[in-house]
């Protein structure tokens, strides 16, 4: 039932966003483009009710439990980025708004971008952690919050994997590639002599 809950709330949040820029730049309600923008944060809302809802009524937290944390924890982190990159995009394609920017490949630009976005992880977890850790508190039944536990411990693997495998790899590779090229740049300035 609460895994339903998830993917309809899923669901709502792109409907509402959609239904925001529609108002926003089609039909040039601003306000109202804004309010249903700002109605996105209401669908976390409405998963976290029913989640604690269903936990309270005597539920055994399961994997759709530990689910729904993660799902709100990203959310909170990363929600109202992707709603500046459907805004931006929507405005280019139908109000003549600028292009949207693209992050290099490669450089201290897309260091940067990495970094951002490890932080943005990072607060994902920290909030689904909270939120498995208040769960299992609320509850007070171990036996009843086992998934929450096993799901804390993922969290913090796939942060692990994150960090290793984006930001520090693509900030090893940039220090590299200017070492590299620092080096080219004085061979040949030897080469000039």
């Amino acid at each position: 039932m609460l895994i339903a809950w998830i993917v309809g709330c899923e669901i709502a949040f792109w409907v509402v966003l959609a239904a925001g820029l529609a108002c926003r730049y089609l039909l040039r309600m601003r306000r109202t483009g804004a309010g249903l923008l700002a109605a996105t944060a209401a669908v976390d809302l409405v998963l976290l009710v029913v989640a604690a809802l269903d936990l309270r009524a005597g539920g055994t937290a399961g994997r759709a439990h530990a689910i729904a944390a993660v799902f709100l924890g990203c959310s909170v982190a990363f929600g109202p980025s992707m709603v500046r990159w459907a805004d931006v995009r929507f405005a280019h394609r139908f109000a003549g708004g600028p292009a949207p920017h693209k992050v290099p490949r490669r450089g201290p630009e897309r260091v940067r971008y990495e970094w951002r976005e490890f932080g943005k992880a990072l607060v994902a977890g920290v909030v689904a952690v909270v939120l498995l850790q208040a769960a299992r508190w609320w509850i007070g039944d171990p036996r009843r919050t086992e998934a929450l536990q096993g799901m804390t411990q993922f969290v913090g693997f796939a942060l692990v994997v994150w960090l290793l495998g984006w930001p520090v790899w693509v900030s090893v590779a940039q220090l590299l590639t200017a070492h590299i090229n620092g080096r080219k740049q004085n061979t040949s300035k030897s080469k000039r002599r």
